[in-house]
């Protein structure tokens, strides 16, 4: 699955790989709302590497998706990038699968469910490897992140429960973020109330330290350069 484009922010230094294509099928997927058809033509490895190099100031790259790691060129961006350029390397979001440690930094992993035939009948994915994994990653010494969905009366607090108890078990440190389901076409689950979200961050907080939360509107969704200041970003490729 190819890169797309490429993203800089001058205000964080911060060079974003746009992936496109995911392994996944997730029925609730964002990208519903938003995902452009695939590109006819994309642009070369020697093009993706002359980009990043061409970044006055640019002190990180984050690979991004769709999902990232089904990129076959990533493991030699990450090479490049990392050995050639200096930079940081890290996935801005990944769902694990394919997850590699080599020339990486850090990973922000979604954790979709933790009942494997839940995980299954929602991605089309089991759920064990993913898990499996983070821990390898953990142990490799990466920067760990993690973040889950939250979805009223499908992957609720019965699967976040677990799934914080996991991470915590690695370590209570590790930065987590949960996400407010976005009503997507064919999706028959509601967006959280206020009262949810607020139950399900102070679960969260029961076994790591750090918690974040986001609670957005489709059209917040969309329009993400109006509410977060990462988004703010000029186009390199």
């Amino acid at each position: 699955m190819p890169i797309v484009r490429i993203t800089y922010s001058h205000q964080y230094h911060r060079a974003t790989a746009h992936n496109w294509g995911c392994n996944m099928r997730c029925r609730g997927c964002s990208y519903l709302l938003k995902e452009p058809p695939r590109p006819a033509v994309t642009p070369s490895l020697a093009e993706v590497k002359a980009a990043l190099a061409s970044i006055d100031g640019c002190q990180a790259v984050h690979f991004m998706g769709g999902e990232p790691t089904l990129n076959k060129q990533l493991p030699e961006l990450l090479r490049f990038a990392k050995r050639e350029l200096g930079l940081t390397t890290k996935l801005g979001h990944t769902n694990g699968w394919n997850l590699i440690t080599e020339d990486l930094d850090g990973t922000n992993v979604t954790l979709k469910a933790w009942d494997d035939e839940l995980h299954r009948e929602y991605t089309g994915l089991p759920a064990q490897r993913i898990r499996d994994n983070f821990v390898a990653a953990f142990e490799a010494g990466l920067d760990m992140r993690a973040s889950s969905v939250l979805i009223p009366g499908y992957i609720d607090l019965d699967q976040l429960e677990p799934i914080v108890a996991f991470i915590a078990g690695l370590s209570p440190e590790i930065p987590f973020h949960l996400m407010g389901f976005i009503p997507v076409p064919g999706a028959p689950w509601p967006r959280p109330t206020e009262d949810e979200m607020a139950a399900a961050v102070a679960l969260c907080r029961r076994y790591l330290t750090t918690v974040g939360s986001s609670h957005l509107t489709p059209a917040q969704l969309l329009d993400h350069e109006a509410r977060d200041d990462r988004f703010i970003v000029r186009q390199v490729l």
